[in-house]
């Protein structure tokens, strides 16, 4: 005796793509109010300062230790070549490449993905967005698209002082604990580091995970439950999607970009 009948199977399959087509609906809706909702820059303004704001402090000091381990065990693994003076190179391309985007997104996820999650599923559970709907406001264009491109925007510059954190910590641990040459570290990065390939890169990926996690909390949130356990459970699925979603399309991406 089977646990499952084909019907039970066939309603599962006919649920998930329809979600996939509802989360398909609202992203397109998303992208094209793009210019309405930067008409009406002010909204986009605060969530900005909101997501990037608050989240800038666990940004900056888990850049700095990054870059203070990768200080450490770069110089020992290059030491046993003769090459400790590239481990200016070494760290920065290992930041700006993969984990100054990787990273970010994921504490992004964890910080202003969960903030949006909870954000918008209260909303709902207090019955704020029902009302804006009786209202005639669309709460698409009203609550989503600014908290949206605010996070697209905010990906990036959140990327890059992660990665300028990281590198001030390599060269805090390479120059001034270690000993490596100040002159080596600096000369290496500005010779071996390329403006398009190499953070044109981390840039293009820090874009793309801006537009993952960003939608992925918004869709949650706007999906919850109005309960309780409903905003709950929608906050785990946002860490839990938006951080699969991270390393799944990092790797992706730079198996495109290494192949181009």
């Amino acid at each position: 005796m089977s646990w499952y009948k084909p019907s039970d199977v066939g309603f599962a399959a006919r649920s998930k793509l329809a979600d996939l087509g509802h989360g398909a609906r609202l992203f397109f809706k998303l992208i094209a109010m793009m210019v309405p909702t930067f008409r009406r820059f002010g909204l986009v303004r605060d969530q900005i300062h909101f997501l990037g704001n608050y989240s800038l402090a666990i940004i900056a000091v888990s850049g700095l230790f990054v870059g203070f381990v990768f200080g450490l065990q770069g110089y020992y693994t290059l030491q046993r070549y003769g090459s400790s003076s590239a481990l200016g190179l070494l760290v920065t391309l290992t930041l700006v490449r993969e984990l100054g985007p990787v990273v970010t997104a994921l504490l992004f996820a964890g910080r202003a993905g969960t903030s949006l999650t909870a954000e918008i599923g209260l909303m709902k559970a207090g019955e704020q967005i029902s009302v804006m709907e009786m209202m005639a406001v669309d709460p698409v264009q009203r609550i989503l698209a600014p908290r949206f491109w605010a996070g697209v925007i905010t990906m990036p510059l959140l990327a890059a002082v992660f990665s300028a954190t990281g590198i001030i910590g390599g060269w805090v641990v390479g120059v001034l604990m270690i000993g490596v040459d100040g002159g080596s570290f600096w000369s290496q990065i500005q010779a071996g580091v390329d403006v398009w390939k190499d953070v044109g890169n981390g840039i293009l990926k820090s874009i793309v995970f801006g537009f993952t996690v960003t939608f992925i909390a918004l869709l949650q949130g706007f999906d919850a439950q109005p309960t309780p356990e409903g905003v709950a459970s929608a906050t785990t699925r946002t860490v839990v999607v938006a951080s699969l979603s991270v390393l799944g399309l990092d790797f992706i991406l730079t198996a495109m970009m290494f192949t181009i």
